[in-house]
């Protein structure tokens, strides 16, 4: 099924979406301390390699991920996904707009990518329940449970999306994962998922700590993120939507987040990068390309070529959306 940019992140209501967070920058992050780090996936030190939006990003030098850098201190990204303007609007006007699209040409793929990976590791041990970390409108798990016969967990903080799940009627938990106590959760086989969640993280490391501790012997965990080793990224530098900040604030890529994982101890199965756009989104932007290559590649081969080279990009790991597959020992 072909994806464009354009159905799941309209142009006009997404520009609009960025000026509110442009605000809300000023609002919950001028003010707000902020503290160098070091590399959230293998400790390294990194070196400026884009600004945007008051916010400079560094690419370590070990492992390549990209990461922000001075950080401001968790309490502002709290009280930003909380309450704030952007995020009303992303959970109101943004959902209205884009759900159908989303439904069909994301939603229900990665349903169907879901089940057949719990399928392919439940080795005789049914997962029970789906925990939905960061579970936005609830359509994944709509459609998981369109599929499957299993219950779903949502875990949501914002106080819109929370209601958008509850009135859908899925279960809710209205916390950060951080938060989660373990008699929260159900108990039998789980498996954990999160979507588009983990380069928003403002500490990676104590998130799947905290995943891994509310984790039983067996549950799995899958998550979809941004890869910085992604072609629209490494090419569009701060010019890529997807340098969002506050939103985004970790890019790291299949070799960095897998050596990660299993410094907490998770056992990695699978770590690909299946994503769809990352020529469509270079096609909208080329007039921030600066390489000939790219400009040259876009407007010489074919359609049918350009589909192919996308293909080519995802099977060598190197589109922009990521896929990790992981299990507690």
């Amino acid at each position: 099924m072909k994806v464009t940019e354009e159905e799941i992140r309209p142009d006009k209501v997404f520009k609009e979406y960025l000026e509110l967070t442009n605000k809300d920058v000023v609002t919950y992050f001028s003010n707000s301390k902020r503290t160098e780090i070091s590399c959230p996936a293998c400790g390294g030190e990194g070196m400026l390699w884009a600004e945007k939006a008051g916010f400079s990003y560094k690419k370590c030098d070990t492992c390549i991920t990209i990461y922000v850098s001075p950080r401001p201190e968790r309490s502002a990204f709290d009280s930003y996904y909380t309450d704030s303007p952007s995020t009303k609007f992303w959970a109101t006007t943004f959902y209205k707009v884009t759900e159908s699209a989303r439904r069909e040409k994301l939603w229900k793929p990665k349903a169907q990518m879901i089940k057949d990976r719990i399928i392919q590791y439940e080795n005789n041990d049914p997962v029970m329940s789906i925990v939905d970390i960061g579970g936005g409108y609830g359509v994944f798990d709509e459609e998981i449970k369109n599929i499957m016969d299993i219950r779903a967990i949502v875990i949501e903080p914002s106080v819109h999306l929370a209601a958008i799940c509850r009135n859908k009627g899925l279960d809710v938990i209205e916390k950060f994962m951080e938060d989660i106590l373990p008699d929260e959760l159900p108990s039998g086989r789980k498996c954990f998922v999160s979507f588009e969640l983990f380069e928003h993280l403002h500490d990676p490391r104590v998130f799947l700590e905290t995943v891994f501790a509310g984790m039983n012997s067996n549950d799995l965990f899958i998550f979809t993120t941004l890869s910085g080793m992604g072609l629209d990224i490494q090419v569009l530098k701060s010019n890529a939507k997807a340098l969002s900040p506050p939103h985004h604030l970790n890019f790291m890529n299949p070799k960095s987040v897998s050596l990660l994982l299993e410094q907490v101890g998770f056992n990695v199965l699978e770590a690909i990068t299946p994503g769809k756009l990352d020529i469509d989104i270079l096609k909208n932007n080329q007039h921030f390309l600066e390489e000939d290559f790219w400009k040259n590649t876009l407007n010489y081969l074919s359609d049918n070529e350009l589909s192919e080279l996308q293909l080519h990009i995802s099977n060598a790991g190197l589109s922009s959306h990521m896929m990790i597959t992981c299990q507690k020992a």
